[in-house]
């Protein structure tokens, strides 16, 4: 038999699962269309991995399969395909000469930078009337979340 607190809990859970997956919809969305802004015809994961290299790059190709769960031969093509748009390069790496890292160009950066506009002023406008301390929270909460952790408490 299951208690009152147990029910609640997984009430809560249905929902904020729900809400995930609007919030996954819009992502999508959002992916697609920046994607597409950046070069007509662009894969969603083409762009991820652009996204992925501009905030953490340079990389590796095999850091960057590894941080977006990604195959290496997909990666491989996505990377081929941003290297002739011109929006990243590839150089050999200083720590191991058969590993090359990849790093977004100017062009690159401002191509995201362009496809990524009409999106964060959205997130902008949408958290307009939070307070600072409850946009804190929810990215403490989400990253919480996202790596396993229980969520400090202040």
């Amino acid at each position: 038999m299951t208690s009152d607190k147990d029910d609640d809990r997984r009430e809560a859970v249905q929902a904020l699962e729900s809400s995930f997956s609007e919030l996954m919809t819009v992502f999508r969305r959002f992916v697609s269309e920046a994607a597409e802004r950046v070069s007509p015809g662009m894969l969603p994961a083409t762009f991820k991995a652009l996204s992925v290299v501009s905030r953490f790059g340079p990389l590796t190709l095999s850091a960057l399969a590894e941080r977006l769960a990604a195959d290496k031969g997909f990666l491989s093509r996505s990377i081929t395909e941003l290297e002739e748009l011109g929006l990243v390069t590839r150089t050999p790496d200083p720590n191991d000469r058969r590993s090359r890292l990849i790093a977004v160009t100017e062009v690159g950066h401002g191509r995201l930078a362009e496809a990524r506009a009409p999106h964060e002023s959205r997130l902008f406008d949408a958290i307009a009337d939070w307070t600072i301390d409850d946009i804190r929270h929810l990215s403490t909460l989400l990253h919480a979340l996202a790596v396993g952790e229980v969520p400090a408490r202040d």
